[in-house]
């Protein structure tokens, strides 16, 4: 660009600074600046240079410009003001605002819908206040729709949406977007029934849902698990033509998933042509959340092989995937992606690393990654506390909790739900009543069926039997979950009596209870009572009732093994029968003694002793041992029922004999099996 043999008038330099801007050259538009301050144009296209600047992206260049002007039009002041708020300086854009109204130019409805915003990120909201008082002294706020919109959507950040409303209530004249703000901020606040009913006074007023609304509104419909609701604004997104729409079919597929329809959640799924990372992460979080986790783990491969790279929330859900059907190997595998994409200290990914390790019994490598977490919160002091927890170590969860308050962390019912347990696990009885305690004194903790459950279970397993009933008819309705939990406790106690009155409760609350019936016949065939075990036997089979199998399943090489009590349908069961053999007779030979106690039929003793040797724990140990004699130093089963008493002492002595880990995850908590030794002290 040759300027000085260029003809120097106003056409000309409005043609150059145009010419900048589409080339994006802001050392261009600086000598084009140069040569309109050597005309003296300055004045009259100073305005025009700082349009130029912004449209370069030169914020700090404009701004220098625009202080060097001696008088300012609206319209620059909006741009400069907008601007900072978009290139993340909100502070400056506030400064600016000020600044302006020092200067005598009154803010219009383009200046409040920027500057509303920039309280909201700066979290001013005194400020934003101050504003909006002014906006209603200029009559601004009610006139016009995009000033109520900027600030129905900043008081809604705030959480205030009393004020929200108040504002969209005064506006005359309502448009989707101001609608859509006020949609948002409730279901962002946990007020989706308010959000519900906002969105049937839009479609009252006549104003047509965007792409946006609809998306919103869904969410709300998921959020309090209306499916009626979420069917109607289906047939309405078709209606309007939005159903292509991503947004909408994102939250289409959230609402189904969150509703339990998670065939419906795939269905819409299919219809995407090229599924973003939002709807994948969408897909594998509504299947983990509906129990699919096998499912949500091939979705997660598909994902990764259609090369879109997993954030945290997506990797955080894959790994809480992993967790809840302890697939520790799997997880594995994704720690390594979380390290890759340097996810391995974000506050999601570490709690659901924590998680993960901690379910799958390995407590020391959980804690090697909280304590890497740069930020901790309660979300990852949590599951190092449930790991704790679930592994019998109360001291250490304990800890924890205690040093949340010093941390200044606010615990929530998970928390609580978190230390109880683990008071529970490791017979903290003192400790977990002092904690119990303390809640029922603070106003601030809504005590849940899950905290009475914990608290009841503790005393009733300690023998505190009576206690634990009357904290029971302190719950409003008690659950028949609570009340089974005791007449397990009268089990482990031998109080035939009392589980038999508590029984009576429970039935009437629900007749059909196959656990009652299950602990009940288990009680009288532990005591030796068998005409009353045939007797509640046949009521289950009038009833149609039937008692889960105990199931045990071993991973061995990525591979799952499922064993039952019994059942040699396994192709290695000969391997498997002489393994068990040799480890009865070494087991013997150091002090092993079936206890015929915990056979729950009415058999010979020598037959009740042959039974107990095929405990479907006893098939996968011995299957695992065979399997791994000399690759590794532990092994871990899994069982979905509480471990019997006899398979509990017998594994304590097969650890001693074979000198290896062996550990054992019931469906309550990890017994860690080692040297004879058991990490729950025998207390479970």
């Amino acid at each position: 660009m040759r300027l000085a043999s260029t003809k120097q008038d106003p056409v000309t330099f409005l043609s150059l600074i145009r010419q900048c801007i589409d080339t994006k050259s802001i050392s261009d538009i600086m000598k084009v600046q140069t040569q309109i301050m050597k005309s003296g144009f300055l004045v009259g296209f100073g305005d025009k240079l700082i349009v130029g600047y912004i449209k370069c992206g030169g914020v700090v260049d404009a701004r220098k410009l625009f202080d060097e002007l001696p008088k300012r039009h609206i319209v620059t002041w909006n741009s400069m003001i907008s601007t900072h708020i978009g290139h993340k300086r909100t502070k400056e854009a506030i400064g600016l605002y000020k600044k302006m109204i020092l200067e005598g130019v009154f803010p219009d409805e383009y200046t409040f819908s920027s500057i509303f915003k920039g309280f909201s990120e700066m979290g001013s909201l005194r400020e934003g206040q101050r504003a909006h008082g002014f906006s209603i002294i200029l009559g601004l706020e009610a006139s016009n729709v995009f000033v109520g919109s900027a600030l129905v959507n900043m008081y809604s950040k705030f959480g205030q949406m009393r004020d929200a409303k108040l504002v969209s209530d005064r506006v005359v004249k309502r448009d989707v977007v101001l609608f859509t703000a006020l949609i948002v901020g409730y279901s962002q606040h946990d007020e989706d029934r308010e959000a519900l009913a906002i969105f049937v006074s839009m479609i009252n007023e006549g104003v047509k849902a965007n792409e946006y609304t609809f998306a919103s509104i869904l969410i709300a419909c998921g959020n309090v698990e209306n499916l009626g609701n979420g069917k109607l604004i289906h047939g309405l997104i078709i209606k309007s033509g939005f159903e292509s729409v991503v947004a909408s079919q994102t939250s289409l597929l959230t609402m189904y998933s969150k509703c339990g329809l998670i065939d419906d959640s795939l269905k819409v799924f299919k219809r995407f042509a090229n599924p973003n990372l939002v709807t994948w992460t969408s897909l594998i979080v509504g299947l983990v959340q509906n129990g699919k986790e096998e499912v949500a783990l091939t979705k997660f491969r598909q994902m990764t092989r259609n090369s879109i790279n997993p954030n945290a929330f997506t990797l955080s859900s894959v790994l809480r995937a992993c967790s809840s059907i302890a697939m520790v190997e799997e997880g594995k595998q994704i720690h390594a992606i979380v390290t890759k994409h340097g996810l391995d200290r974000d506050t999601y990914c570490g709690a659901a690393l924590v998680g993960l390790y901690g379910k799958c019994g390995s407590t020391e490598m959980a804690r090697l990654i909280f304590d890497d977490i740069i930020e901790l919160d309660v979300v990852s002091m949590n599951s190092m506390m449930y790991g704790y927890a679930q592994n019998g170590l109360g001291h250490e969860a304990l800890e924890l909790f205690n040093r949340m308050k010093d941390l200044g962390l606010q615990p929530n019912d998970a928390t609580f739900v978190s230390v109880l347990l683990a008071c529970n696990n490791a017979g903290l009885i003192e400790e977990g009543c002092q904690i119990f305690s303390s809640m029922k004194k603070n106003h601030n903790i809504e005590l849940t069926r899950d905290h009475y459950a914990c608290m009841a279970d503790l005393l009733g397993r300690s023998g505190r039997l009576k206690e634990a009933e009357a904290l029971i008819e302190q719950v409003r309705n008690p659950d028949v979950v609570l009340w089974r939990s005791l007449i397990s406790a009268c089990g482990i106690h031998g109080k035939v009596k009392m589980a038999e009155r508590i029984k009576d409760k429970v039935l009437n609350l629900a007749p059909g209870d196959e656990g009652t019936h299950v602990l009940l016949s288990n009680i009288y065939a532990s005591t030796g009572n068998w005409s009353q075990v045939i007797e509640m036997k046949t009521t289950m089979r009038e009833m149609r009732l039937k008692k889960d199998p105990a199931m045990t399943w071993v991973d061995i090489d990525r591979e799952v093994h499922t064993f039952m009590a019994g059942d040699w349908s396994h192709p290695r069961s000969k391997e498997i029968l002489e393994t068990l053999k040799e480890l009865m007779e070494r087991v013997k030979s150091v002090g092993y003694v079936p206890n015929t106690r915990f056979v729950l039929q009415n058999l010979e003793e020598e037959k009740k002793e042959r039974s107990l040797y095929y405990h479907s724990e006893k098939l996968a140990i011995a299957f695992a041992l065979w399997r791994t004699s000399n690759k590794t130093t532990s092994i871990t089963i899994f069982k979905n029922l509480r471990v019997c008493g006899d398979c509990h002492n017998w594994i304590k002595y097969v650890s001693r004999v074979v000198n290896k880990e062996i550990i054992s995850r019931d469906s309550k908590r990890f017994h860690h099996f080692k040297n004879g030794l058991c990490s729950c002290g025998d207390y479970w």
